[in-house]
């Protein structure tokens, strides 16, 4: 008897878990126009105000950011408006179009407004996947745990193509992923409490986005 008991609560424990996960894939929203539950925001008010809509293509649809300003501190951001954690795995497929300023793809979490937030980012012209915190609008990228402030990792980061973008917040440690391989840990304390998750874009960057994917803890 006892062992059908742990096993139920195993069995009810997977349950949760599995509930806790969410996936925007963009598909019920409609071409053309933003996508339905997300807030939009501009660090710092600097440039245009980001162009977020909802696109089609041959394999399905998905969420772009087609403003090109090329103002070089301007990081539109886009987040869910009902999801509020503060340890969560987050990841998302995205995809560089185009830009002569950035290439520039991240997640963002533990987002308090536009002006204060966890980011990592991969860009395709430098060819890195880069963890930072924006505070007062400013943006700070972290050391590496072991290794100090190298400014992330290099990576190939491909243009036209699409890869994956994961980050794993508990506390103050964060795990960086890329493509399915780790690539390093920071750890910082700055913002500790819940705060919402979505994706973020540099400058002129043209970028796609698909399988916005919230794992909450």
């Amino acid at each position: 008897m006892r062992k059908v008991f742990v096993l139920l609560a195993v069995l009810s424990m997977s349950v949760a878990a599995h509930a806790q996960m969410r996936k925007v894939d963009f598909e019920q929203d409609t071409v053309g126009q933003p996508p339905k539950g997300f807030v939009f925001g501009l660090t710092r008010k600097v440039g245009a105000p980001g162009r977020w809509e909802d696109q089609q293509d041959a394999a399905g649809k998905h969420l772009a950011q087609l403003d090109a300003d090329r103002t070089n501190a301007r990081f539109p951001t886009a987040v869910l408006s009902d999801v509020s954690a503060a340890n969560v795995d987050l990841s998302v497929r995205f995809r560089p179009v185009s830009g002569r300023v950035d290439q520039a793809a991240g997640l963002v979490w533990r987002y308090q407004n536009e002006d204060n937030y966890y980011l990592v980012r991969a860009n395709a012209l430098e060819d890195n996947v880069v963890l930072y915190k924006v505070e007062g609008g400013k943006r700070i990228d972290l050391p590496i745990k072991g290794e100090g402030r190298t400014y992330g990792k290099k990576v190939d980061v491909p243009t036209g193509q699409w890869s994956t973008l994961r980050v794993v917040a508990n506390g103050r440690l964060f795990e960086v992923y890329f493509n399915g391989t780790k690539l390093y840990e920071v750890d910082d304390a700055t913002f500790m409490q819940p705060g919402r998750v979505g994706v973020w874009t540099k400058a002129d960057s043209v970028t796609q986005f698909d399988d916005l994917t919230v794992g909450s803890k």
